[in-house]
């Protein structure tokens, strides 16, 4: 079973043991508690263990809002980081883009565990193919852009190259030709 907090803050050290006055006070016969009567007593001192818990504790909503924050700051900074590789990224594509609104191909390939298409000409399947010319995942989109563009994609962010042929890989000869058209 877990143990209580108490028992765990007694077992860290954080909290002195000390006994427990009640059990002298019933003792005797005198409750423990509010003073009887009216008498005027000043009310009892907060036991030095009462005093220990509520520093412990504390000390632990200390710990764990400075948690909070430190975990709120770097997923603030995480995203400032995204926001910047996603803007120089737009910048470096805008205008590179080699995407024609008439072709008459569809070349297939493997990005983020599904088949995704690009349609392009003869010319632009055979320099893709040749790893001459790559694609770039941007916005949804995929953009097919110079060897030299995929490759400066891949140096600002890895994931959003989608496909860049090397022209020097040892044939990993699958059985399927790179230029299959389904």
């Amino acid at each position: 079973m877990s143990e209580s907090l108490r028992d765990q803050l007694l077992k860290s050290g954080l909290v002195k043991q000390i006994r427990e006055e009640k059990r002298g006070n019933d003792a005797r016969g005198r409750p423990s508690g509010k003073p009887q009567g009216h008498g005027g007593k000043p009310a009892p001192r907060r036991s030095q263990e009462e005093i220990d818990l509520a520093k412990a504790y504390a000390i632990r909503a200390q710990t764990e809002a400075n948690e909070r924050k430190r975990a709120q700051q770097e997923a603030e900074e995480q995203a400032r980081l995204r926001r910047e590789r996603k803007q120089k990224i737009q910048q470096l594509l805008d205008g590179k883009a080699l995407n024609k609104a008439e072709t008459e191909l569809v070349r297939n390939f493997e990005y983020g565990g599904k088949i995704r298409r690009i349609h392009v000409d003869a010319a632009q399947l055979a320099a893709l193919n040749a790893g001459e010319l790559g694609v770039v995942q941007q916005a949804g989109r995929y953009l097919l852009v110079a060897r030299e563009i995929a490759e400066q994609v891949r140096a600002i962010d890895a994931h959003l190259l989608a496909l860049l042929v090397d022209p020097n890989a040892a044939g990993d000869d699958d059985g399927v030709p790179d230029d299959l058209v389904w």
